[in-house]
């Protein structure tokens, strides 16, 4: 199985790495007390008369039924940056917090260790409308199971136990057709948590708890073939099949890798997707390749992004199918990036009035003149809001892979690995070359130029994006490196080894190997053509989106337009605007054509701008 690389993985590119230290220092600015403050109070360790000034609002509020979720994706978030770059003052921070659930868990009785009472589980039973109970102590059970995998916390494992001990217990209570009614009521990730801690522990209990949340009413329907999930709620589901993929690691049963290649077929293979990669409108599956009729203001909810990614990265490392890297590749761009973290300065120029609110939105509208709707840091915390600060946490991931003497370079960013292979410390260091400019117009003389030629410093901004590689190591010694040729390049792909040609590569989501005996200081270069290209919907052939390279381009917009164009080749219609400044390439473009114009920007670019994504085609 292909490793994923990640803890010796350090970032250089200066947006990740922003995204990345204003995460850290969000999950600091939260202070202990506000995260346990529902836990507290269900454990009667809180002793005030009233609700702090200060506490968490949103779906934190006490009065709010799926309160103290957000605690859980605190403790992965912490957990994961402390296992990237031993993060000590966070990791003190997190030990407390467990700390404190230790003594609440001993309040409630030994096991039950949850923000919300334990009636809610048996509400759910009786069929009363409980706000996903399962879902949010699966949070719960995600944290604890982080601290002890990626810092070694004993007690946040032994929290784990004793509470799934409550699980065991109060499931037995039931006959299979009635538990099946629970799961089909609500499940949350439960089945993940369960194969995690059989992983772990190895205790019989969680192999029978991983029987008792199969949900066959679920997962036989995808085996057969058939689609239960148009107009399903996706992030229900999602990490369901999450649970399966675990599940399939830890015991290596075929079924679970069965259910999961199903739904991805049903829910991303066979449905399509959003030019963003998303799949969602208002929170449910769209019908298969039906999505004209779903751009709207709900569209590709934060939640289901992050956890796609996740199940892509999983089929990747069990496949090492380039279209899952490609997959995640777009949602990075067009969703982890752009529904997060937005900058102080919007496009305009103008600085935000509220800067300090930019902070994540829900959803990204596909209905033209609609804005991002921004949260702020401690008045929403909705389910997004947890994701959030995990996928923030966790952007060093998925770069770069290793299977033994074969490392796979899947994402291209400004980075760092180092590795051992064959028994010596290797390190890659990835950069991207932003000062290089037009390639020549003929691909079939580009590949026998210099590589100095081709890359000659020009005027304009270039058409690829190259990126070098250098292998730094003390011996030489030979193994295997993929780099990933996306399926958004232009025309050929061209790879370098110490700049003398080694190739090209004319496909398309493809890995381009080579295999050599690697010296100190030898040099990779990848030139990858990028241009813009119109992507229309599966259902409309006349409406669709921008994308240059990977990345979709957004009109700013306050009502829909529609764009009239004599030309056959739609992208040819989009120029370059205001491209430079300073030291640095801008991404802003603009229609050549139209009146008025329409100005474009990198939809992760957008912060309060009403925008379009989808704009219907007709001949002038």
């Amino acid at each position: 199985m292909i490793e994923l690389k990640g803890k010796h993985v350090v970032l250089h590119d200066g947006d990740l790495k922003r995204r990345e230290e204003a995460n850290r220092r969000y999950l600091m600015k939260l202070t202990n007390d506000n995260l346990l403050f529902n836990y507290k109070v269900e454990a009667g360790r809180y002793h005030g008369r009233d609700i702090p000034h200060d506490a968490h609002g949103g779906w934190e509020t006490p009065v709010c039924q799926i309160r103290g979720h957000f605690l859980g994706h605190w403790l992965s978030a912490a957990a994961m940056r402390f296992h990237e770059t031993g993060d000590l003052e966070l990791k003190l921070k997190a030990d407390l917090i467990i700390d404190e659930l230790a003594e609440c868990q001993k309040d409630n009785g030994g096991q039950w260790a949850g923000p919300i009472p334990e009636k809610y589980l048996h509400w759910i039973a009786q069929g009363k409308g409980i706000w996903a109970p399962q879902y949010n102590i699966h949070k719960l059970f995600m944290g604890l199971v982080d601290m002890y995998q990626f810092t070694g916390s004993q007690k946040a494992l032994d929290v784990a136990d004793h509470l799934a001990d409550w699980f065991v217990t109060w499931s037995s209570t039931f006959t299979r057709e009635k538990f099946d009614d629970i799961l089909d009521m609500e499940t949350g990730g439960m089945l993940e948590a369960w194969a995690d801690l059989l992983h772990i522990t190895g205790n019989d209990k969680y192999t029978t708890l991983l029987e008792r949340y199969y949900r066959s009413r679920l997962f036989h329907p995808l085996l057969e073939n058939k689609d239960p999930l148009t107009n399903m709620h996706a992030n229900t589901t999602i990490p369901e099949v999450l649970g399966c993929a675990r599940a399939y690691e830890v015991t290596g049963e075929q079924r679970w890798m069965d259910i999961v290649t199903a739904y991805w077929k049903c829910a991303v293979t066979e449905r399509g997707s959003l030019v963003t990669g998303g799949n969602t409108a208002g929170e449910v599956w769209m019908p298969k390749m039906k999505i004209k009729a779903r751009l709207g203001d709900k569209n590709q909810e934060h939640c289901t992004v992050y956890n796609m990614i996740r199940l892509a990265e999983f089929l990747f490392r069990h496949t090492s199918d380039p279209a899952y890297a490609q997959y995640i590749e777009y949602n990075l761009y067009n969703g982890i990036m752009a529904q997060a973290y937005y900058q102080e300065y919007s496009l305009t120029g103008n600085k935000h009035s509220n800067p300090e609110t930019g902070l994540l939105t829900y959803f990204l509208p596909m209905k033209a003149g609609l804005r991002k709707d921004w949260s702020t840091e401690t008045d929403s915390f909705f389910c997004c809001h947890g994701t959030m600060v995990q996928a923030n946490a966790a952007l060093n991931r998925g770069i770069y892979y290793q299977d033994q003497n074969d490392l796979f370079v899947c994402q291209y960013f400004h980075s760092e690995l180092t590795t051992e292979i064959n028994g010596e410390n290797v390190r890659i260091y990835q950069s991207q070359d932003h000062m290089s400019g037009s390639m020549l117009n003929s691909s079939n003389t580009a590949g026998q130029q210099d590589l100095n030629e081709i890359t000659a410093l020009h005027e304009n901004l270039p058409d690829y994006k190259k990126y070098d590689f250098v292998v730094h190591k003390a011996t030489s010694s030979e193994f295997v490196i993929h780099f990933r040729i996306p399926d958004w390049i232009m025309s050929e792909a061209v790879i370098y080894v110490n700049d003398q040609l080694h190739g090209k590569s004319a496909d398309h989501n493809v890995f381009y190997t080579i295999l050599r005996n690697w010296k100190d200081g030898d040099r990779v270069s990848i030139i990858l053509p990028v241009g813009i290209r119109f992507i229309p919907l599966p259902d409309d052939e006349q409406t669709g989106a921008f994308r240059f390279g990977p990345e979709v381009l957004a009109g700013i917009c306050e009502n829909e337009r529609i764009l009239f164009t004599q030309k056959d080749d739609v992208a040819s219609e989009l120029i370059m605007e205001n491209e430079r400044e300073w030291g640095s390439w801008r991404y802003f473009f603009k229609t050549a054509n139209q009146d008025p114009g329409i100005q474009l920007r990198r939809i992760r670019d957008i912060g309060y701008e009403p925008y379009q994504v989808y704009f219907t085609v007709k001949k002038a």
